[in-house]
């Protein structure tokens, strides 16, 4: 028969937790995390975030409430495409390089490919958003 631990032996798990409310679209930054201490057996750790520092720069996509761990899924990494910008597309094919801008239809993130609008012609395109926020079409 297992007994539960004393309070004093139970493992604690130390999370970063929101020290006021987020709300969605909201950036998470330092200054409105805290740490809080959790027992270890009350907490599903893969399904929350552990990590204070890779959550820095997140974007939260539901409400985020104060002292609650915040859930994997509850967060984004922000755009690098907004959807009704411009962004720079990059076609390249060996040496042959072709840059343009397009109209971003969509919001989209680093690996995260996208649709656009060719300003000059109109034409819809799709491509793949990369870490300096332009967008690569095609080619090897």
């Amino acid at each position: 028969m297992l007994l539960p631990l004393p309070a004093a032996q139970a493992a604690e798990l130390v999370l970063p937790v929101p020290r006021v409310t987020i709300y969605p679209g909201d950036v998470i930054d330092d200054g409105v995390l805290a740490d809080r201490a959790f027992i270890a057996h009350t907490v599903s750790l893969p399904s929350v975030n552990a990590d204070r520092k890779g959550l820095i720069g997140k974007v939260a996509k539901r409400t985020l409430l104060p002292g609650q761990p915040i859930p994997v899924i509850a967060v984004r990494d922000a755009y690098l495409v907004s959807q009704g910008k411009t962004a720079l597309v990059v076609y390249q094919d060996g040496g042959l390089v072709i840059t343009g801008n397009a109209l971003a239809l969509q919001n989209g993130g680093p690996g995260e490919v996208v649709s656009l609008r060719n300003v000059d012609s109109g034409v819809i395109i799709k491509g793949t958003v990369m870490a300096d926020g332009s967008v690569h079409l095609g080619g090897p």
